[in-house]
């Protein structure tokens, strides 16, 4: 019987599995012309107008690779589906460890800390609940330590060092606009050439309004220009509801502190995502068979016993972020997204396993109770152990009882309800005209009847 109404819910949405096929490169042009939404502001300082022509100017990295690759202004500033990561390196053909997070919004996240609080009932204790930071991981305080982040990564924008970027720049058209705003002299400093990028960047994401617009339908309904339609109205109150989807207690749906609802708490939860076998180096064997080739890739699961991978994405726990590996709490755990934008992001989660925002919703509903479907051996249809993705001396990390989630016999949500769901969750995408009252559907997800 359990079986029966997941595969009902699942039919209701018509995803199913993830998308693979990153494609062998990025195919980049070494100028990028901004979209109708980013176009040069007279409103925006000299400092943030010259942020805005680095974050779309690929000639910084030796792979041609610009901040807009990978954080697209039409996906809500995520990444295009047919990279299930985002590709770098000096040639664009390396793998990188995380589907690339939304850009916008990102001002409003605090700096990193650990609170003396514990998690609630239902979830997993630690010993303080993360909040903050940003990346995925909250290695990072500030926008301007974030923006320069991928200038170094030998597998983003691959620059080996601050001198060979203040090279590049001293080369870009708009060098004279950069040394107007920092001062000459700064060029003779690379690691403060590269502080001073990651400062214009930083006030570029503050200053423009089209990182932190505020413009979808739900923030109409909330200044009462609108109303939500029935069925979004009810996938607000299931949304809401902590007993059905739940989905506040992480996604806040309130204002906070003057500042319209964010939907995240800022915190990190660890959900057992499934693990992307499309991610080379989560295919165990490709150590063996291509050594050389993903050096950069460390093997920290050997020694942690079942499901015996070599290679875990620990999020809290690395490999990107280092501080707080001896502190196994933390393990699995990732920053709660936003959902602004959520329906015109093209892959979910934080290793990009899923295409569709209806898997997303189905899992989070039926991952205790139909594991079978989600946790999959290679060959895509044999059973594989639950949390997969995870060290089994970890799995006490995850959320087991908290709503959504749960052994329970049937899934929290019906199939009306999860539409209901989708039709809300559409109307957290920027740029709603408030004298229309149509949201248009996301591809994902047109099979869905609203």
């Amino acid at each position: 019987m359990i079986w029966l109404a997941c595969s009902l819910l699942l039919s209701g949405c018509g995803g199913g599995g993830s998308a693979g096929g990153n494609s062998a490169a990025i195919s980049n042009n070494n100028t990028q012309l901004p979209p109708s939404d980013f176009l040069p502001d007279p409103g925006l300082s000299p400092m943030a107008a010259l942020g805005e022509i680095i974050f779309f100017d690929t000639g910084l990295s030796p792979g041609k690779q610009a901040c807009a690759t990978c954080h697209v202004p039409a996906l809500g500033l995520s990444q295009e589906a047919q990279f299930i990561v985002p590709f770098g390196g000096v040639k664009s053909n390396v793998f990188g460890f995380r589907n690339a997070p939304s850009g916008k919004y990102t001002m409003y996240s605090p700096p990193f800390s650990i609170s003396g609080t514990a998690q609630g009932a239902g979830q997993p204790a630690v010993n303080g609940m993360p909040v903050g930071g940003l990346f995925l991981d909250g290695r990072v305080d500030t926008l301007a330590q974030q923006a320069v982040k991928p200038f170094l990564s030998s597998f983003e924008m691959a620059n080996p060092d601050s001198a060979t970027v203040t090279a590049e720049l001293a080369g870009r058209p708009y060098i004279k606009q950069f040394t107007d705003v920092f001062g000459a002299n700064v060029l003779n400093n690379p690691n403060a050439t590269l502080a001073a990028i990651g400062q214009a960047l930083a006030q570029l994401e503050t200053e423009f309004v089209s990182f932190h617009p505020f413009n979808s339908k739900y923030d109409a309904f909330v200044r009462g220009q609108i109303q939500l339609t029935q069925s979004e109205a009810n996938g607000l109150a299931v949304f809401n509801n902590p007993a059905k989807g739940n989905c506040a207690s992480c996604h806040t749906s309130d204002s906070v502190g003057g500042v319209p609802a964010l939907f995240t708490d800022h915190t990190y939860r660890a959900i057992g995502v499934p693990r992307n076998r499309n991610i080379p180096f989560n295919q165990d064997a490709v150590f063996t068979l291509s050594a050389g080739t993903y050096a950069y890739v460390p093997q920290n699961g050997i020694g942690l016993g079942a499901p015996g991978h070599r290679y875990y994405d620990l999020g809290l726990c690395g490999p990107l972020r280092t501080d707080l590996s001896a502190d196994k709490a933390y393990c699995g755990m990732f920053k709660v997204p936003t959902l602004r934008n959520v329906a015109v992001k093209e892959r979910y989660f934080h290793n990009g396993l899923y295409t569709s925002l209806c898997d997303v919703v189905n899992f989070h509903l039926t991952r205790e109770s139909a594991p079978a479907h989600w946790y999959v051996k290679p060959d895509g249809t044999t059973p594989d152990q639950i949390y997969n993705d995870m060290p089994l001396a970890y799995a006490g990390n995850i959320n087991t009882s908290l709503a959504p989630f749960g052994k329970t016999v049937a899934p929290r949500l019906n199939n009306a309800e999860i539409n209901d769901v989708i039709a809300f969750l559409t109307t957290l995408t920027d740029k709603f005209d408030p004298t229309s009252t149509q949201v248009t559907t996301p591809a994902q997800c047109t099979s869905v009847t609203h």
